[in-house]
């Protein structure tokens, strides 16, 4: 089995943009989930990037539940000013002009305005939205093309090992149809061979002992269930082969591969054949969860 351009859902992808003094760096982590399911842990600064980062991520990946952490650094060297409350200060002047005419001395200089922390606060200086949503795009494309390429390789690992347990179960699935007339002969053998037993001496119907064989390999009939295995395994190979996101198409296959397992096991009461499908059912259970890491 050939494989394209299949990814896993699990995955980490790490982006980092610089600016002016600015540092943004965006981390995805990604983690199997039947839909796209993104999960922000942004400071409320960033609150206006959330609507911008799922589209971004929504436009590259179908599947996964995916947690974007975003950190940011201001290097810049003027970050914060001081602001002067004008209104107030206009207040303290007017005062201190009433305490100079009733004869107080006036040392409300520039000195003590500034000090004063109820005229002068230091505030921050409202960062630039558009540098930060420029910042924003650059470092998510770049988790983002990190995190697909993980994906991919995580990808490429679960199809070769899915690809070894579908060998393996066509190797269970030719023993069991290879087995399948020896049971009928065998049971035809034992049939006679126990009417002989019971009737001994008394002449024994062969039209009877057929009809009894009819009616056995017909209730043990499973070859519609290899036939429709076999079926699942080609469906397999061709989904494989095409590549894109066939997690969910590779999961319903999987299930119809334990459903006609099943069906075989309840069919056949063959103690080698038994042994097979037991085999079958374990393996099949094994690519159900490596499939459902699949995109």
């Amino acid at each position: 089995m050939s494989q394209k351009n299949i990814c896993s859902m699990t995955g980490y992808g790490k982006g980092t943009a610089e600016m002016d003094g600015r540092k943004l760096t965006i981390e995805l982590k990604s983690v199997n989930h039947r839909f796209l399911d993104l999960f922000m842990r942004f400071s409320r600064q960033f609150n206006f990037a959330e609507d911008q980062v799922r589209k971004q991520i929504g436009e590259k990946i179908n599947r996964g539940h995916i947690d974007i952490f975003l950190q940011y650094e201001d290097y810049r060297e003027k970050r914060s000013e001081l602001v002067l409350d004008t209104g107030l200060l206009e207040s303290y002047l007017e005062k201190a002009r009433e305490l100079k005419w009733k004869g107080c001395i006036d040392n409300f200089g520039n000195a003590e305005i500034l000090e004063n922390r109820d005229l002068v606060k230091v505030e921050p200086i409202e960062d630039d939205e558009n540098i930060l949503k420029d910042l924003v795009k650059e470092a998510c494309d770049k988790a983002i093309d990190e995190l697909l390429l993980m994906r991919k390789t995580e990808g490429a690992i679960l199809v070769a090992d899915i690809t070894d347990k579908i060998e393996s179960l066509e190797v269970h699935i030719n023993a069991i149809a290879k087995r399948s007339p020896q049971i009928i002969e065998e049971y035809r053998e034992k049939l006679q061979t126990r009417v002989k037993e019971l009737l001994e001496g008394v002449e024994v119907d062969d039209t009877r002992i057929a009809q009894e064989i009819v009616f056995f390999i017909d209730k043990i009939n499973i070859d519609e269930e290899i036939t429709r295995l076999r079926s699942h395994i080609k469906h397999y190979d061709e989904l494989l082969s095409t590549g894109g996101n066939i997690g969910k198409s590779l999961d319903f296959l999987t299930q119809e591969l334990l459903r006609e397992t099943n069906t075989i096991g309840s069919k056949i009461n063959d103690s080698i054949a038994i042994k097979h499908v037991l085999k079958m059912k374990t393996i099949i259970e094994m690519i159900r969860e490596q499939v459902q890491n699949i995109e």
